[in-house]
């Protein structure tokens, strides 16, 4: 049953993964100012990879509690907007759409990240990177967002 639950949840992040391969970021992205402190292109598909797959893990320990309804609902909320993100950021090109749904994300996921600590240890420190990412990739959000609004 563990291996079951752990491929739907890691389904589930490779469907959010996806948007990244559907909607590129391109020479609009490329084109745009961009702070200092931007991570540099190549760490995004190995940082997201891990966090994906830690997500996964977290998922599916919060699965296997004896009340994983709450942790569960949130996880598919945070899934779901993390999956959103890419479109509205990448593919409509719309910053500021999309710094509602990352500021939306970051949200969910520290409701999520401190349910699972008080569900499973373990899995809710799984979680923190990601909070983590999420942060960071929200203030960068907003810094291209500022920085570029005669490009939205």
């Amino acid at each position: 049953m563990t291996a079951f639950y752990f491929l739907v949840f890691l389904s589930a992040c490779a469907a959010a993964a996806a948007t990244g391969s559907v909607f590129l970021p391109g020479p609009w992205y490329q084109a745009l100012r961009k702070p200092a402190w931007t991570p540099p292109k190549k760490a995004f598909p190995i940082v997201w990879t891990t966090l994906y797959v830690a997500s996964a893990i977290a998922a599916t320990r919060i699965a296997l509690t004896e009340t994983p309804a709450p942790g569960l609902a949130l996880w598919a909320l945070q899934i779901a907007l993390n999956t959103l993100w890419t479109p509205v950021f990448f593919g409509a090109r719309r910053m500021g759409m999309g710094m509602i749904v990352i500021a939306a994300l970051w949200l969910v996921l520290a409701v999520t990240t401190v349910l699972f600590l008080q569900t499973d240890l373990i899995a809710g420190l799984l979680m923190i990177p990601y909070f983590t990412w999420v942060g960071l990739a929200a203030a960068l959000n907003w810094r291209i967002w500022r920085d570029n609004r005669d490009s939205a």
